[in-house]
């Protein structure tokens, strides 16, 4: 089984207090997290990003949990799970006939989710990206953010982990300013292009002219590596 720390889950519930509830526990439990306010909302960032497992609300405004599951399974096969204040078996069974992989009533123990997601990873097993990658001489450790083989002593802050483990996982596709912000949780652009920059120099040769992590015009960043 692989580190959490391969493992990207989206959180899409309209209750702010509980949506950063899971997101700061699971984030705990070394897992990259992102979230999302609505169904709307979560469908954009679906089609940014392969996540690995999808935390879904059922009782949302707009497109609720079942209409967006029914979406999603349209497209792709990637593990969902309910969190429903209906009780009823009735609910229960139509969430997972609609395609849900698993579910739980509200309320709920955070451990509880926890143990869900590690048994739904142990059965699906399914990264799309290795616990490392090698650019140039540099093997850059996805887990704990640590360059090795470079003279000097580099490490990965949290952003650029962050970075890399969503680029590394869509290798070759190119991600706007505005998508990557967005999934990443910064408010400005800036932000994250003071974060590419920081990567570059301690990932590329020459960080003027990069040659992995570049910039494809009107498109925006993307990662090319070969492993």
């Amino acid at each position: 089984m692989s580190n959490n720390l391969d493992s990207h889950i989206l959180i899409v519930d309209d209750d702010d207090k509980i949506r950063e509830l899971l997101k700061d526990f699971l984030i705990s439990n070394n897992f990259l997290v992102s979230t999302a306010i609505n169904g709307e909302d979560a469908i954009k960032k679906i089609e940014l990003v392969n996540f690995d497992i999808l935390i879904l609300d059922i009782m949302m405004p707009g497109i609720d949990g079942y209409e967006l599951t029914k979406i999603i399974r349209l497209k792709s096969l990637v593990p969902i799970i309910h969190l429903t204040a209906m009780g009823d078996t009735d609910s229960v069974i139509q969430g997972l006939e609609l395609g849900a992989d698993d579910y739980l009533s509200k309320p709920f123990e955070p451990k509880e989710l926890l143990l869900r997601i590690k048994n739904i990873l142990k059965k699906t097993d399914t990264k799309s990206f290795k616990e490392q990658i090698q650019i140039n001489n540099l093997i850059l450790n996805l887990v704990t953010g640590e360059i090795s083989g470079s003279k000097s002593s580099k490490s990965l802050n949290s952003n650029e982990l962050s970075i890399l483990r969503i680029l590394s996982k869509n290798i070759g596709k190119a991600f706007s300013r505005e998508e990557l912000s967005k999934i990443l949780g910064f408010e400005q652009e800036r932000t994250l292009d003071v974060c590419i920059n920081r990567l570059r120099k301690k990932i590329e040769k020459d960080p003027k002219f990069p040659k992995y992590l570049k910039t494809k015009r009107g498109a925006g960043y993307v990662l090319w590596v070969n492993n």
